[in-house]
């Protein structure tokens, strides 16, 4: 870029979206999982786990899994059990597929041929096969050969920064790049588990985590310090094993003001009701937290409260983009 060029700011041309066909209410939840789980006998747990449930702030969620899948695998529904085999073997398959559903709308709200796409950029956490994601995506929507490729693998919800920020580069960087990313993940299947009287996290996880995809196609046109313990997720033969700790409300509520001075400062923005906001819909204690120590007003985290109420936890990449819509 010459000197005294303005360089193009990137944009975001459309969103698509997916969620697998299964929906489920939250009020039924309980019942299903423990019935699938094979774990009607736990009734203190269950009585727990419709405490958890009441207090999420979640309607229904939408999920890949089925009772029929965890007959033909029954090892999914036995706290750790193997299972990861059986687990990957569909991740493998569906994860692309579902993807291509939100691929294929945000390309047909973008109006511009396939053949366009210059960039793919795909996130999951879900699956990690090989040939990956990305590449067996650009298959099924035929992108072209020459289509610059990247795979983010297992960066939870730190995914959908990383990517828009790889993104936003590329395409202010070299004028004819159009960036197609696509976020997918099936939570249903890498983190379920069985009620567990010792990990209780299971508990809590299966209330929030659903299933979900969403694209973006981009042209042109703050990391929480401390946090390292506060979410930990493993991926072990019974699927993922994961930790949340109860400090991390309180985590991202301590630190969101900090990360808000450090990015926009430079701009001049103070006034953090003057801002648009997607905001990590992780669960109720995460939303509240924010809008009391940032002074917002109710209707600004309003699209990020419909979301959690409609889809409940897809991972942070999914909700951002509906809340966006």
């Amino acid at each position: 870029m010459e000197s005294g060029e303005a360089k193009r700011a990137a944009l975001i041309q459309a969103i698509g979206t997916a969620n697998p066909p299964n929906c489920y209410p939250q009020d039924d939840y309980p019942d299903l999982y423990f019935h699938l789980t094979k774990s009607q006998h736990s009734t203190h747990l269950k009585d727990k786990f419709k405490r958890i449930c009441g207090k999420t702030r979640i309607k229904k969620r939408y999920m890949h899994l089925t009772e029929d899948i965890i007959e033909r695998n029954p090892n999914i529904g036995i706290y750790g059990a193997p299972s990861f085999d059986a687990r990957q073997d569909i991740l493998v398959r569906e994860i692309p597929k579902l993807g291509m559903e939100a691929a294929l709308k945000a390309i047909q709200e973008w109006g511009q041929p396939i053949s366009n796409i210059t960039h793919l950029i795909f996130c999951t956490s879900s699956e990690i096969g090989l040939p990956s994601a990305d590449h067996r995506l650009a298959k099924l929507i035929k992108l072209k050969p020459s289509v610059q490729k990247f795979m983010i693998f297992n960066q939870g919800c730190f995914a959908a920064g990383t990517a828009l920020r790889h993104a936003k580069d590329l395409a202010e960087n070299n004028a004819d790049a159009r960036v197609l990313i696509v976020f997918c993940e099936i939570h249903s299947l890498v983190c379920f588990h069985a009620p567990s009287e010792t990990h209780i996290d299971i508990l809590v996880g299966s209330t929030i985590f659903s299933d979900g995809a969403a694209a973006v196609i981009v042209t042109g046109g703050g990391e929480i310090p401390d946090s390292d313990e506060i979410i930990v997720a493993k991926v072990r033969e019974m699927g993922m094993e994961y930790y949340l700790s109860r400090d991390l409300p309180k985590v991202v509520t301590n630190n969101i003001e900090q990360c808000l001075h450090e990015m926009f400062a430079p701009f001049g923005v103070d006034d953090w009701n003057k801002l648009f906001y997607t905001v990590h819909t992780g669960g109720p204690a995460i939303l509240r937290g924010m809008e009391e120590k940032l002074g917002l007003a109710s209707e600004k985290l309003g699209a990020s409260w419909d979301v959690l109420s409609e889809y409940g936890n897809m991972g942070l990449k999914v909700r951002c983009l509906l809340s966006m819509r």
